[in-house]
């Protein structure tokens, strides 16, 4: 595999900001592993970080370049603070960052497959929020999206004393109800429609504070009749979870073998 450190300035938010890509290379020689590509585009996964991590976070508590090596695939981790992938109402354009510009600068940069079937999305806590906004706004870009430990019932959180009184979640959400907007992952499924929503995956531990909004969640998706995958057993929120978590997405992906 080849890891990559890229600073880069971003027109959307008016200042520089960092990714981690890991690209598929070709080993045989390497002892311990081995890395394939593909004789055909390469597909993408975008993995996203939660709220009190940066884009390094999943190279320095996984092996996700250990996992990724065999698959052939490349994997872009972006930085987004804690904005919890929004354009935060008080503060910069992180949503637009990552759902417009970003895909634009990996498809400059590196040659990656631009096709549905072969772009996915994941993510952790804020970051499984996060991927599933995204893929549940724009279906028609991903074939896959899954959560980890995702915050998916922002709207019934930001009805909580604690997060009406955050300064944090003001300068993101605004002094405006949740419930029914572009950032309500439930309103979002209410208008999607099911010829066309990738396969989903959501998981979270038994003892994690957000297992019955995960629940929730998945229940309404079933509802809905749309392809899900749910895992619901123990676990936290911390790494250990998360590390098991990542390598099961890894493997519920609808990748291809690679040719080499």
């Amino acid at each position: 595999m080849a890891l990559l450190h890229c600073d880069v300035f971003s027109d959307v938010l008016g200042l520089s900001t960092s990714l981690t890509v890991i690209l598929p290379q070709a080993t045989t020689g390497q002892i311990g592993m081995t890395g394939s590509v593909r004789a055909t585009a390469t597909p993408l996964l975008y993995l996203l970080h939660g709220l009190s991590d940066d884009h390094t976070i999943w190279l320095r508590r996984t092996s996700i370049e250990r996992y990724v090596a065999p698959l052939g695939l490349a994997v872009v981790m972006p930085q987004v603070h804690r904005s919890f992938y929004t354009d935060e109402a008080r503060g910069n354009r992180y949503w637009t960052f990552l759902s417009e510009e970003l895909p634009e600068l990996v498809h400059c940069f590196f040659r990656l497959s631009r096709r549905r079937e072969d772009t996915f999305v994941a993510g952790l806590s804020m970051g499984g929020y996060g991927a599933l906004k995204w893929a549940l706004r724009y279906p028609e870009r991903f074939a896959a999206a899954a959560s980890m430990s995702g915050v998916v019932d922002v709207a019934a959180r930001r009805r909580e004393r604690a997060w009406q009184s955050s300064p944090l979640m003001r300068q993101i959400f605004g002094d405006k109800p949740v419930a029914g907007t572009d950032n309500d992952l439930f309103a979002l499924l209410d208008r999607l429609d099911p010829a066309s929503a990738p396969a989903l995956y959501v998981g979270c531990g038994t003892e994690d504070i957000l297992y019955a909004a995960n629940r929730r969640f998945a229940q309404a998706v079933a509802d809905r009749n749309l392809p899900l995958v749910n895992d619901f057993g123990p676990g936290a929120h911390d790494w250990a979870y998360w590390d098991a978590r990542v390598q099961d997405v890894l493997g519920w992906l609808p990748l291809e073998s690679p040719s080499s």
